[in-house]
């Protein structure tokens, strides 16, 4: 009778794995590292940007005047800009942002579409007449946990 159970037990196991990977596999989303992870959270997108010498401003303003507007013509929802207070973690040359986006999916295609705006490559190309704002750019995509109130 326990080694019944047992195997039934395993068998499940095994089915409930069987169908995760397909599902993974199927949908191409990476599994939540956490069992904390929210279901049916947006997926949420945090970008570091790093100003060349004397061009956080520069950079501010093409987001001001450009780059804010096409980021919601391409889909994707702004939740707020930061710039660190502190010298030791990037005062004066650092920018920090946080997008929500539908999916992985959803944020890889309007990106692609907003690189792809003429809009877009004018407002650069005009800003970097005096040279590059940006020298690195970080981006780490997130999920809510479950007890956040922003999924």
């Amino acid at each position: 009778m326990i080694r019944k159970t047992m195997n039934r037990f395993r068998r499940s196991i095994l089915i409930v794995l069987a169908v995760s990977i397909v599902s993974v596999a199927v949908g191409g989303e990476t599994p939540p590292a956490s069992r904390s992870a929210a279901g049916d959270s947006r997926c949420f997108e945090m970008r570091t940007y790093y100003a060349a010498p004397g061009k956080l401003e520069a950079l501010n303003a093409r987001f001001r005047e450009h780059t804010c507007r096409l980021f919601r013509k391409h889909g994707m929802e702004i939740v707020g800009f930061w710039m660190p207070v502190d010298q030791e973690q990037g005062a004066g040359h650092k920018l920090v942002y946080l997008l929500a986006h539908k999916s992985r999916e959803a944020a890889r295609i309007s990106f692609a579409d907003f690189a792809n705006d003429p809009e877009w490559k004018k407002a650069r190309t005009e800003s970097e007449a005096n040279g590059k704002l940006v020298t690195k750019v970080e981006s780490v995509f997130m999920s809510a946990t479950d007890y956040s109130p922003m999924q």
